[in-house]
């Protein structure tokens, strides 16, 4: 930590020089007619401004070098205007285009510098914080899938979602979170993406291996997640309040953030919370034990220089949710809930649990946002600078961070106090990036990154993992070159990983009756659990690709990409039960790393009536490595801990290929009105030699997203009035269809039928001030009430009867949700 305060402190020092500065003001507009809420920002600063209702914005203490000003708004054309040097007021008069395309959408994800998308030969998705806001679900994860065709979630009920990229995910997506890596044991199925979901301003999708960039982990791809970061510079305090309602579960969110520029100074605070209950669908009723109740808040500081800034962050979460296990009564379909600890769990108690005898749910605890005793707390807590600066012609970037991530799961209906795992997981992530200075129209870049883990367990019954201590690190080159419509973009990078796992003994408490971890020397008539290992996993991957601008209307790119992942500690090192997954995992200490081979190509087009995108892919993974459910000698399940499944993992080849695409219509003569239509898809194979055309049984990969079409209508309304200024009618269809390459060896996933949902929202703009406007949405999902089970919803395995009286297995989506929500910045 105290390295964490120095390193800052450093950067202050180089950054706090004497010099002049100056006001950059002027007026955004399209015609004659001002825009408001354009953004205004300095290229390679954090200093910027939003217009206000007549176009008009102000930026203080502007370089009085020469600088390049961004100018954006949803639904107009970024423009990038030159500014010459100048210690004395600058003036500027802007003038934007109206631009259906994302094409001109800039992403930083993936890149040494910003960039366009139609420039960047990754196959690439951004949604905005429009985007985001206008889409209720209940969770950001949720949203961003629905605005990005090729990037799913697997779920766990509504508030636990893990991102996909087409049809990866675990610890080959990796999640940043303003640029820091999002450590907090991505193997487990039961918890999502720890962060606050009402400050993310940004998402940023890489679909495809970037391990240039970020090395192990990011394989099938980056999801990058941006909080909104202060940038008006008129030294007043801003304000934004953000208050939902969802109906289903009874969700309730409240969000407040304050932030204020005073010169070179700036700061911010936010806080949320979002708590909600059970919640329901046709078929079952109120799930039980699929409520959650969270808090977030976080602390920014920052500090804008002449030659650039520095961020101090330090953001809070703390999550507290149900673990749904699926038991119910055998006859009415009702849900039960454990009294007992399973055989074995506790051996001073003569009781034990019978997962068919386990009495019903009431209806008063159903129907409330009390949690049950069995349930997860998840706290993570993060710590990170986040530095950049101009060197002459070149510019280096640098940051460090701190993030501690805490996971327990109680799970003893005997001793709801005692945690059944407690795992706590340490790590300092780091990284350096020197962009010299380009030569021959060459952009050159050098840069390490890496991070340093602990992991350990504490006060805990069940030990699915070892502690462990891992470091990691990479050195990449990297270089784009720019000449007339071609982009030409590539490197190479080395990694080294290396993990270290102490061995574990545990044996009964005396007392409790459960499992404990001793010494070496408490060991007699204990099990060793664990055993020392010490792993070095290394690769060298690459990519190239080009773009070329065909027209101002039709761009094509195409890209080759090696990726990188080394096996996690889970698949490793395993050995025991994961009581929120109700899974026993069993790991393999002789696996070797992952390394894929994927090739994009795409094409896309902006016109006057229609923009569209089309991007293929191809990817080959050697030493893909899977979870394989252990059966005996007669195939059937083995079973170590009475309900949990029992699964290894196994080591071969596979194969993904698929398309994204996605076409918007907006007729010229149809002012305000537009039809968006996505259609994403994905096939994967297991090539393992003995699955060969076995069909389901063992030839497809699991958690595969079905073939997807997405079609909405939207219509926009600017009334020009004083009491509504903006309303937004949608309506929007997602037609999943069905699957039927499953893995469905020993029972491990099933078919899924195709499903309908039926979508709508309404959006007012309301002008409540001269400056400020509020707005407010009102939208219902699933509108129909239909009863379905996702593909990737893990809650449709949670079954323990081989029949169902009501012909249904397992536990079914959302159903019909209507979804409320007010934002008043102030």
């Amino acid at each position: 930590m105290k390295a964490l305060f120095s390193f800052l402190s450093i950067c202050l020092a180089f950054l706090q020089v004497k010099a002049q500065t100056r006001v950059i003001s002027g007026t955004v507009k399209n015609n004659n007619t001002p825009l408001e809420f354009a953004t205004v920002v300095i290229a390679k600063t954090n200093l910027g401004a939003t217009t206000s209702k007549n176009g008009n914005f102000f930026i203080n203490n502007s370089p009085t070098d020469s600088c390049e000003a961004i100018v954006s708004l949803i639904g107009y054309k970024t423009q990038y205007l030159k500014i010459g040097a100048s210690d004395k007021t600058t003036v500027m008069n802007i003038f934007m285009e109206k631009d259906i395309s994302e094409l001109n959408q800039v992403i930083v994800t993936g890149v040494s510098k910003a960039t366009l998308i139609r420039e960047n030969p990754m196959a690439m998705v951004s949604v905005s914080q429009k985007q985001i806001e206008q889409t209720s679900e209940n969770n950001v994860i949720d949203a961003i899938a629905k605005n990005a065709p090729g990037f799913d979630a697997v779920k766990t009920g509504p508030n636990v979602s893990k991102p996909f990229i087409n049809g990866l995910g675990y610890n080959r997506v990796l999640t940043l979170y303003d640029g820091m890596r999002v450590e907090t044991q991505q193997w487990g199925d039961e918890h999502g993406v720890p962060l606050d979901d009402y400050v993310i301003e940004k998402a940023e999708i890489i679909e495809g291996p970037a391990s240039l960039m970020y090395g192990s982990d990011a394989i099938a791809g980056v999801l990058s997640l941006f909080p909104a970061i202060p940038l008006d510079t008129d030294k007043q305090i801003h304000g934004r309040y953000l208050t939902e309602f969802q109906s289903n579960n009874g969700l309730i969110g409240n969000a407040l953030s304050l932030s204020r520029t005073t010169g070179r100074w700036s700061w911010a605070l936010r806080g949320s919370e979002r708590i909600a209950k059970n919640y329901t669908n046709p078929v079952d009723g109120r799930v039980y034990n699929t409520g959650f109740k969270m808090g977030n808040a976080s602390v920014f500081m920052g500090y804008h220089g002449e030659k650039g800034y520095s961020h101090l962050n330090y953001t809070i979460y703390d999550n507290r949710q149900g673990i749904p296990d699926g038991s119910r009564d055998s006859v009415n379909r009702q849900f039960t809930y454990q009294v007992y600890e399973i055989q074995g769990e506790n051996s001073l108690n003569p009781i034990v649990d019978n997962i068919k005898n386990r009495p019903v749910v009431p209806e008063s605890l159903l129907n409330s946002y009390t949690l049950s005793p069995l349930s997860q707390r998840i706290q993570d807590y993060r710590l990170y600078t986040d530095n950049y600066y101009r060197l002459g012609e070149g510019d280096i970037k640098a940051f460090a961070g701190f993030e501690q991530n805490i996971r327990r799961e109680y799970d003893h209906p005997t001793d709801p106090v005692q945690a059944g795992e407690y795992i706590v997981l340490n790590t300092l992530d780091y990284g350096l990036r020197y962009n010299t200075p380009s030569v021959f129209n060459i952009e050159p870049s050098i840069g390490v990154n890496g991070m340093y883990q602990n992991n350990s367990n504490w006060n805990a019954t069940d030990f699915p993992i070892p502690d462990y201590r891992l470091f990691d690190i990479g050195a990449y080159g990297y270089a784009k070159w720019k000449y007339k419509g071609w982009t030409i973009a590539g490197g190479v990078r080395y990694d080294h990983r290396n993990e270290i796992g102490d061995q574990m003994y545990i044996k009964v408490n005396s007392v409790t009756g459960f499992y404990q971890q001793v010494s070496e020397n408490d060991s007699i008539g204990g099990i060793r659990q664990f055993s020392n290992f010490n792993l070095h996993f290394q690769g060298i991957t690459g990519s190239i690709g080009a773009t070329y601008k065909i027209s101002d209307h039709l761009s094509w790119k195409a890209n080759i990409a090696r990726g990188y992942r080394a096996p996690n500690i889970t698949e490793i090192a395993s050995n025991g039960l994961d009581p929120g997954a109700h899974i026993v995992y069993e790991g393999n200490l002789n696996f070797v790393p992952e390394f894929s081979l994927q090739e994009d190509v795409g094409l896309s087009g902006t016109y006057r009536d229609i923009s569209f995108g089309l991007n293929t892919f191809n990817n080959n993974i050697q030493n893909y490595i899977y979870e394989d459910q252990e059966v005996d000698k007669n195939g059937n399940p083995v079973v170590i801990v009475p309900g949990n499944k029992t699964f290894q993992f196994q080591q071969t080849d596979a194969w993904l290929y698929g398309l994204n695409a996605k076409l918007v219509i907006n007729p010229y003569g149809l002012k305000g009105f537009s039809v968006n239509n996505t259609f994403s898809c994905v096939y994967a194979y297991n090539l393992n030699p003995k699955y060969k055309n076995a069909g389901v049984s063992g030839e497809y990969l699991p958690f595969i997203p079905p073939p997807e079409l997405r079609s909405g209508i939207n219509y926009e309304i600017a009334p020009n009035r004083k009491k509504i200024q903006l309303i937004i009618l949608t309506a929007d269809a997602d037609y999943a269809m069905a699957q039927n390459r499953y893995l469905g060896l020993y029972n491990t996933e099933t078919p899924t039928p195709a499903y309908l949902l039926v979508n709508t929202s309404a959006h007012a703009d309301i002008p409540y001030t001269k400056k400020q406007k509020l707005q407010l949405q009102l939208q219902i999902n699933n509108v129909l009430n239909t009863a379905y089970q996702s593909h990737l919803s893990r809650l449709q395995y949670f079954e323990y009867y081989k029949a169902s009286p009501n012909g249904h297995s397992g536990i079914y989506n959302m159903g019909r949700n209507i979804c409320f929500k007010i934002i008043m910045p102030f």
